[in-house]
């Protein structure tokens, strides 16, 4: 099973589902991407998601065009409305998680415990092993 996460900027929201997602659930893999990616990831996002012994320092935030033409099982956007493409896969789910760049890092750790949260919930319903 593969699954893509979706934000504008592939820079926070999207990467750190993707790391939870590679983190806790075996058997299925993750990737992530942004309509207009950013430069270089959120350093916020990095220190939340080290909080958790989870290290993104090294992602670089991806093009969607990069993954044109590969299959994904599901295809989950951040709330990114209509910033976010269109990329095919069977299932489509749109988690409406706010945007937490520019804000306190009490918001960014709420947002990283929103989508730790979706993300187990996610791997229960998909009945994948956890790791």
């Amino acid at each position: 099973m593969r699954i893509l996460f979706v934000c504008i900027h592939n820079a926070c929201r999207s990467q750190m589902a993707e790391a939870f997602f590679n983190h806790y659930a075996a058997g299925a893999s993750a990737s992530s991407a942004g309509s207009k990616p950013a430069k270089q990831i959120d350093s916020a996002a990095v220190a939340v998601m080290k909080e958790k012994s989870i290290d993104i320092s090294g992602k670089i935030p991806q093009s969607v065009e990069h993954f044109r033409g590969q299959k994904f099982d599901y295809v989950i956007t951040m709330g990114c409305g209509d910033a976010c493409p269109f990329v095919a896969a069977p299932h489509r789910i749109d988690w409406q998680i706010p945007d937490p760049k520019g804000k306190s890092i009490s918001e960014y750790r709420r947002v990283r415990d929103e989508i730790e949260g979706k993300i187990l919930s996610l791997i229960r319903e998909l009945g994948l092993a956890p790791k």
